[in-house]
């Protein structure tokens, strides 16, 4: 196994700096583990324009909100350090909660628009939870790429939003989603559906669909699209829809109308039995 695992900050730190000294391009996968091909693609793509690259595995408790369980979220240590070790991962940064939150810890950071909307209405702790590691994970790390996947496009916008505010010297690449081949997004959370619920799971896909076939059709205004799709959705009825949204994909404002020459995100998020999911498509007119 040629991966290299880090636990310690130190560590972390000198071995990005060497990497730096000796002129090398760092790319950086933050993951919480329980690894799937998405994944893999971004490992692959880091590999593809940078000299280095680090993951890291960290499931982080500040993200998780009281009715959330963070002990069932899955975990697989072994199985994520051979496909990272696989796939060409350098680097995996393994730290453990007390490395990364001590008991004095007490600062955070908080983009304060886009995360009170959509998922951050449903789950008000979370982006605050999400940036405040990516922050930590970006100054342990030290990259110069950061990669995201599309699954997560407003983590991914407000991850973006940070990177300029705060002026870090980082390009933040979001690159797009891995499916299934029936159309249903990978996520870790599958691994929770039942086979029927699995089934089922294809409604938020194809409801999307539904949406991407009304603009295509000509509609531009966001309620009739919206209208569409919830009607789609309806059709399954164990499927709760928590919200259908279209967003702006440099902004992320809720668009009321959508415009030629800009791009869209269809945004949805349903619980499917036990399991919430999210998922999306980004039109370009």
């Amino acid at each position: 196994m040629s991966i290299k695992v880090i636990k310690s900050i130190n560590e972390m730190h000198s071995f990005s700096s060497n990497a730096h000294k000796e002129g090398k391009k760092i790319g950086f996968v933050p993951t919480m583990g329980y690894l799937h091909n998405g994944h893999i693609s971004l490992i692959n793509k880091s590999n593809e324009i940078c000299d280095v690259t680090v993951a890291s595995i960290f499931v982080n408790p500040m993200q998780f909100g009281p009715f959330e369980d963070l002990s069932k979220y899955p975990r697989d240590f072994d199985r994520d350090l051979k496909l990272l070790d696989d796939n060409g991962c350098n680097v995996l940064f393994y730290p453990s909660v007390e490395e990364i939150y001590p008991k004095d810890y007490q600062t955070y950071v908080e983009v304060s628009k886009i995360t009170k909307i959509l998922e951050g209405a449903f789950r008000p702790t979370h982006f605050k939870g999400v940036t405040s590691i990516v922050s930590i994970l970006f100054n342990c790390v030290k990259p110069d790429f950061a990669f995201f996947g599309q699954k997560d496009a407003q983590q991914a916008a407000i991850i973006k939003q940070m990177v300029r505010d705060l002026k870090m010297d980082i390009t933040v690449q979001v690159e797009p989603i891995i499916r299934e081949a029936d159309g249903l997004a990978l996520s870790s959370r599958n691994i929770f559906l039942s086979k029927e619920d699995r089934e089922t799971a294809l409604a938020l896909y194809k409801s999307l669909a539904a949406g991407k076939d009304a603009i295509e059709a000509g509609e531009r205004n966001s309620e009739k699209i919206i209208d569409k799709v919830t009607a789609n959705i309806a059709l399954y009825p164990t499927v709760k829809l928590d919200y259908f949204a279209i967003a702006n994909e440099k902004t992320f404002d809720l668009a009321a109308r959508l415009e030629k020459g800009n791009s869209y995100y269809l945004l949805i998020a349903a619980r499917v039995g036990a399991t919430r999911l999210i998922d999306n498509l980004l039109i370009t007119l």
